[in-house]
């Protein structure tokens, strides 16, 4: 859920402050994934702050406006409320990244707030409202509404994030809402056959789904410039190991588009991906990927020996559950 919610506070850029103003971060983060922490305003690099000596980030740039920025750490982020003047000293495990951020400094209750709300916003509450019936889902989203409006009210933040986060609420349940149908919608493709495709093979020749009949099929849609894509890489990668040898067939399905096709070739070879990787041969139009009403990604499914759906939103490879599922499956 965490991508969900970035992407409702992205799109509220726009309505933030004008104030101006310095702002410095020092940053100690364990097992961090790189030497750089970029702090973005929308798609925008407004800092680079690279790591000294010692492995310690510590930078002071000027900010045009006040309000909302991003984080990054490799594929990692943050959500961060900035204003003019704000001194944030920020601490974090990179290997467990939202559950250890921490903020202390002149910003700090803001960002800690923001932090917590990321946490939550994860959390398996959000789970048990994709699995409620429609009337209890709406009544759900009734309340949660009801409940961040008062939270914020009795709140003693910074105006400008309150009523920014204010704002917010209603594209939020908009994006909780769209999810929840297209949950809905993935659940009656389950223990459907699933359809063939006919893609490009980066090891030559093509695959076929039907090709693979008798083997359990984990799916996963991606591209190459897809960030959280690319964040799974390396739980899959070690999936693959674990389960290497058994009746599962580990499939990739690129939907980038034609002109980046060269692209897909090098970065599969340069990252030694394994599995089957293949290459969608209408990106996101192909029949296989709009019978799955994928429109965004990553997306995972699972397919049964006989080809019927068994998960048409299947656990990533960075949920233990997935590993539970294979056992199963493979037990019994």
């Amino acid at each position: 859920m965490k991508n969900v919610v970035f992407i409702f506070i992205a799109s509220i850029f726009s309505s933030i402050g004008f104030a101006q103003g310095t702002v410095s971060i020092k940053a100690d983060i364990a097992n961090r994934n790189g030497d750089i922490l970029f702090i973005k305003q929308g798609r925008m690099i407004v800092k680079e702050i690279k790591a000294d000596e010692k492995g310690a980030f510590d930078g002071s740039f000027e900010i045009k406006k006040d309000g909302m920025y991003t984080l990054f750490d490799g594929a990692e982020y943050a959500t961060l409320f900035l204003k003019g003047g704000y001194d944030l000293k920020i601490k974090m495990d990179a290997k467990k990244f939202d559950e250890t951020l921490t903020f202390k400094g002149k910003g700090a209750d803001e960002n800690n707030f923001l932090a917590q709300q990321t946490i939550e916003a994860s959390s398996s509450d959000e789970e048990k409202l994709l699995e409620m019936n429609e009337a209890d889902f709406t009544k759900a989203m009734e309340t949660k509404k009801a409940t961040k409006i008062a939270t914020l009210d009795k709140s003693k933040l910074d105006i400008l994030l309150v009523d920014t986060l204010k704002k917010n609420i209603d594209a939020e349940q908009k994006g909780l809402i769209d999810y929840y149908k297209e949950t809905q919608a993935n659940k009656k493709l389950n223990n459907t056959v699933a359809p063939d495709f006919d893609y490009l093979n980066h090891a030559g020749g093509n695959v076929k789904l039907s090709d693979l009949k008798g083997k359990y099929v984990y799916i996963d849609v991606w591209a190459t410039w897809c960030g959280p894509c690319r964040a799974e890489i390396p739980f899959l990668k070690k999936v693959e190991e674990q389960y290497h040898g058994k009746n599962i067939e580990f499939v990739s399905i690129s939907v980038d588009v034609l002109k980046d096709f060269e692209k897909w070739k090098t970065f599969v070879t340069d990252k030694g991906l394994g599995g089957t990787q293949l290459f969608a041969d209408k990106d996101w139009k192909s029949d296989f990927i709009r019978a799955f009403n994928i429109n965004s990604i990553p997306r995972f499914l699972l397919i049964g020996p006989d080809g019927v759906v068994i998960d048409a939103n299947a656990s990533r490879p960075s949920d233990p559950k997935l590993v539970e599922k294979f056992d199963s499956l493979l037990k019994s």
